[in-house]
């Protein structure tokens, strides 16, 4: 077949075809093209939603053990742990020393603060805690430093705050250095923490405040207070932590004295594993709804294929005649498959732009970032040729052995 010829049957014979029935042709391309949108912004779905979960698990802390006071009951719920008494520092020192899976180590207490600026106040958050949390927890300082071992034995009054009490409080201006008021207790801010966002859970994490343990419990929840709210560990390698887990609950039943049976009077959570878990079960969801966008791609190209048997049915009087005047079986062929791919072509492409319109809106509901893959975009426009190819083969082989005579004969 003659270049030239093929060239117009794939171009412009395919357009003519397609517009002699326009609603038809448009029905199948917005099949093609619905396909073609949802892969895509089911793959960049996916891709972001294991993003977010990576960025929490990067924020969540460093091989993080998390030992709470007080039990889960039978069906998994807390009734809080503040006011139980079932966690001591020498529960924390003792960690320590004793488990040699635990690298780092940090006493908290926490509970609502207000706190007053010369000009603003603020109700925020506090947390009691040792100079390791800021470890544990992937803190960075963006003014100042954080607070020493040497003040935390010493209860210093002392305070780092985060970006968000810091805006709140000073603006723009520099908070090292100035002195803030809490429960009339003064303290001085020796440092002010690197944002860190919103967490998953809608949270600010950025609206806080640490100061020494030993400082919060004597100063802001009072003398008498002698336990914890939580000890935070660090396992030495992502691999130790369950182990790590079990030679903590291990050693907190011998030091509180509990009975083979028993409950704990505490709980032990691996917030590490949960996201591990939630970025798995992100990524079976996203094969989930891409096989489910692949069967829409596929009642898509079946779609053209009626479109295309319905032409070949609506032409056979054309067909007989570009037989009878000498047209081979295979230039006819080649006809109704370019009409085939045409289509997909075109709703493929149009997939492609209706899918870089909707980030925006995805982007908006869910607050995640979309990014296209290139490769991607470009697969699911092949991938659409590819189905006028497949599907287009069987209408354009039958309009290829169409008899001339007898095609002419339905006239």
């Amino acid at each position: 077949m003659p270049l030239r010829l093929l060239v117009r049957l794939l171009t412009l014979e395919a357009i003519r075809a397609l517009l002699r029935n326009k609603i038809r042709s448009g029905l199948a391309i917005l099949g093609i093209m619905v396909a073609v949108a949802t892969v895509i912004l089911v793959i960049a779905l996916g891709h972001a939603g294991v993003a977010a979960a990576e960025a929490e698990l990067d924020k969540l802390g460093d091989n993080l053990v998390w030992v709470e006071a007080g039990s889960r009951n039978a069906a998994g719920v807390r009734s809080g742990n503040h006011g139980m008494n079932t966690l001591t520092a020498q529960d924390a020192q003792a960690i320590r020393d004793e488990v040699p899976l635990i690298a780092l180590v940090s006493e908290q207490v926490d509970g609502n603060l207000q706190v007053i600026g010369a000009e603003r106040n603020w109700q925020t958050r506090f947390r009691g805690v040792s100079p390791a949390y800021l470890t544990i927890k992937k803190w960075e300082i963006a003014e100042g430093a954080f607070f020493t071992q040497d003040q935390v034995d010493h209860g210093d009054r002392v305070i780092v705050i985060g970006d968000t009490v810091r805006r709140q409080l000073f603006g723009d201006a520099p908070a090292v250095g100035e002195q803030i008021r809490a429960q009339n207790v003064w303290f001085a801010i020796v440092g002010v923490l690197a944002p860190k966002g919103v967490s998953a859970s809608g949270q600010d994490q950025d609206d806080t405040t640490m100061l020494p343990w030993t400082t919060a419990r004597t100063r802001l929840l009072g003398k008498d207070i002698g336990w914890l709210d939580d000890i935070l560990c660090s396992a030495v390698a992502p691999e130790s932590i369950p182990h790590a887990g079990r030679q903590i609950a291990d050693l907190l039943r011998d030091r509180h004295h509990i009975q083979p049976g028993a409950d704990d009077d505490f709980n032990i959570r691996h917030p590490e594993e949960l996201l591990k878990a939630r970025i798995k079960s992100s990524s079976t969801l996203q094969l989930l709804f891409l096989i489910i966008a692949s069967i829409s791609m596929i009642v898509g190209g079946i779609g053209v294929m009626n479109v295309m048997l319905a032409s070949v049915a609506q032409r056979t009087v054309e067909i007989g005649i570009r037989g009878a005047i000498g047209a081979k079986p295979s230039a006819i062929r080649v006809q109704f498959l370019a009409e085939a791919v045409m289509l997909t072509s075109i709703g493929g492409l149009l997939g492609l732009a209706l899918a870089g319109l909707g980030v925006p809106v995805v982007e908006s509901n869910l607050g995640w970032h979309l990014i296209l893959p290139t490769a991607v975009c470009i697969g699911s426009v092949v991938a659409a040729i590819g189905l006028g190819i497949v599907f287009g083969y069987y209408p354009a082989s039958r309009a290829a052995r169409l008899d001339p005579i007898e095609a002419l004969r339905k006239d």
